[in-house]
């Protein structure tokens, strides 16, 4: 015991320094202030696991607490895919929701807009193609952005929202 505790003081603190408060907010207040510019509304998300392990969907969950607040600047997850103006995919898809996904991504008004989130939604991950899994989700339905990372954090999922909504053109806001 003696031996830990001499190596543990000779050695030091190991990590790297903390960020602070200030610096995280600004990082955060940046991506409300850019979605605010682009949106001027309220943006409705479904969100579709098509068959991932999970990763993804709690960092989508870490956006609702009130540290990243998408309730207080517009951003809301909805049950049903006709109130979506944005298709959040997580997850390889399975054989099983193949069918569900396409049935999904078809009820989602115009202009239909579709994140891809982590590596699995991005290229298949771990799991690629097989005969349990179509792989990636741009091989069912079209993509317009992938975030990459296994998972990604909520900044870059949040990221992808901005990007995502920016590359819409003018004329297709507003005809929806």
């Amino acid at each position: 015991m003696f031996d830990v505790l001499s190596r543990m003081i000779r050695t030091g603190i190991l990590t790297e320094p903390s960020i602070t408060p200030a610096e995280l907010l600004s990082a955060v207040d940046t991506l409300h202030r850019d979605l605010l510019q682009v949106l001027g509304r309220a943006l409705c998300i479904r969100h579709v696991d098509a068959g991932s392990c999970n990763g993804c969907e709690l960092e989508i969950q870490a956006l609702n607490n009130p540290y990243y607040n998408l309730e207080g600047i517009g951003i809301k997850f909805v049950a049903s895919p006709r109130y979506a103006d944005l298709l959040l995919v997580t997850g390889p898809v399975s054989v099983n929701m193949e069918e569900a996904l396409k049935r999904t991504y078809d009820a989602v008004p115009d202009p239909k807009l579709v994140i891809a989130v982590g590596d699995c939604g991005g290229c298949g991950g771990v799991f690629g193609e097989s005969y349990a899994s179509r792989g990636p989700v741009a091989n069912v339905i079209p993509v317009n952005y992938t975030v990459r990372g296994c998972p990604p954090t909520p900044a870059a999922i949040l990221q992808a929202v901005v990007q995502t909504v920016q590359s819409v053109p003018i004329e297709e806001e507003a005809a929806s």
